[in-house]
């Protein structure tokens, strides 16, 4: 399934810093960034619970926030990308 992962983390404290590099760090593990804070994602629903695990025991839900969007197996009709850093398609293979 294709989902889009996205985070808000409180930078106001150096905690805070080193939350945010630890949740980017996590998400290109797993996904390919289409924005600062946004994440694509081709994965199954056993995969997305190991990510949202690790991205929950990083995050302070007091501050910061995760949001998950399932966009499922039929999202090209669903995203409409305008401007720089097109992305690509994940599933396909990668030339060099």
């Amino acid at each position: 399934m294709f989902v889009l992962i996205t985070y808000d983390v409180n930078t106001e404290t150096p905690a805070g810093k080193k939350r945010l590099r630890m949740v980017a760090k996590q998400c290109v593990n797993y996904a390919q960034r289409v924005q600062n804070s946004v994440f694509e994602c081709h994965a199954d629903a056993a995969k997305m619970r190991e990510i949202e695990e690790r991205l929950i025991k990083i995050i302070d839900p007091e501050h910061d926030s995760l949001r998950f969007y399932y966009l499922g197996n039929k999202y090209e009709t669903k995203v409409k990308h305008i401007g720089a850093k097109p992305s690509f398609d994940v599933n396909n293979p990668l030339v060099i």
